[in-house]
């Protein structure tokens, strides 16, 4: 008899966890705009986990924009960015306007990864952040051949550390062309400890920044001056000469004839996100992505303090026990 108090107890919290939520969901403040940011996380290293509900803060309390944000959990819906076969409640995709994607070699199961295909095939405009150039990595089912996304969608893959990953920060600098582009209203000064990658988008991309090698890991460090075999044909050249595209826009036509319009950061850990700018540009994305007017300077002050945890593995990385409920607004 003595054991039917504990029974009830561990049912009890088998049924909160049970109820608790999957997903977060932020309704927005002030006049809403009428539309459905999506925000995918999921890697083991940027920590889109906390990176991601930060800018749905910003884009649901400052901006008007309903946002969910999708999680990797665990069987008790506890976030695990290890977990590489779940993105929960993944139907939130179905009505998404734009998504905004930070994921890295994801094996969702079919049911889950339906959600998103479908998204994209009726033409939803997608911004990939990071590691999205390498977003997938289905190994059996129907979409096997969305392991080559980043390729074929965005405009390139993995590659390789351009920088010296975790020695050498990286320095946005305005690509000439796009002085007058409205997505980088307000954006001026971005900075991030993360490393510039090596890409070799087609030349159906417009760039916008390009992204500059930094000889240390301070926002006051010097350009890099070494040079470097490129992976694409072996042939060295200077590491910023020329520098590599860092963020860049396409238009894709998809395999169901519909339009996407696509916006690329290659910087975007959780660290690099204390760049005000490189919040400012996600923001100004998301009104390029909808054809709203894209503000003169858009405010991407944080909603409640953020502190960035940062890059690396998840033996030392993301924070334990959250659950998404627990990243949502506390007042």
């Amino acid at each position: 008899m003595k054991l039917a108090p504990l029974a009830c107890f561990l049912c009890a919290i088998a049924g909160a966890f049970a109820q608790s939520p999957r997903s977060l969901v932020l309704e927005p403040a002030g006049e809403p705009k009428n539309k459905h940011v999506v925000l995918l996380s999921g890697d083991e290293e940027y920590r889109s986990e906390e990176s991601l509900p930060m800018l749905a803060k910003i884009l649901s309390q400052r901006h008007g924009f309903r946002c969910t944000v999708l999680f990797a959990l665990d069987p008790d819906g506890v976030i695990n960015p290890d977990n590489i076969r779940s993105l929960a409640n993944a139907d939130a995709l179905d009505s998404a306007d734009v998504i905004i994607m930070a994921i890295r070699w994801r094996d969702y199961p079919d049911e889950q990864m339906k959600h998103f295909v479908d998204a994209y095939r009726r033409g939803v405009p997608i911004i990939a952040i990071r590691t999205s150039t390498h977003a997938f990595k289905n190994s059996e089912g129907r979409y096997v051949e969305f392991s080559k996304f980043g390729k074929n969608v965005l405009g390139e893959e993995w590659v390789d550390h351009w920088g010296h990953h975790n020695h050498e920060a990286t320095r946005a600098v305005l690509e000439p062309r796009a002085e007058n582009n409205p997505l980088l209203n307000g954006v001026r000064d971005i900075f991030g400890p993360t490393d510039v990658y090596e890409v070799y988008p087609p030349s159906d991309i417009e760039v916008l920044l390009r992204g500059q090698v930094l000889a240390g890991m301070k926002p006051d460090s010097p350009a890099a001056t070494h040079a470097k075999k490129r992976r694409s044909d072996n042939i060295e050249q200077p590491v910023n000469n020329p520098m590599m595209p860092l963020v860049w826009t396409r238009l894709h036509r998809n395999d169901a004839g519909r339009e996407n319009k696509i916006l690329v950061s290659t910087i975007g850990a959780s660290v690099d996100f204390e760049s005000e700018d490189l919040r400012r540009l996600i923001v100004n994305g998301v009104h390029w992505a909808l054809d709203l007017p894209i503000p003169e300077r858009a405010d991407v002050a944080y909603v409640e303090p953020f502190k960035a945890r940062y890059f690396g593995s998840t033996i030392h990385g993301y924070q334990r026990g959250m659950r998404p409920a627990d990243y949502g607004l506390k007042k």
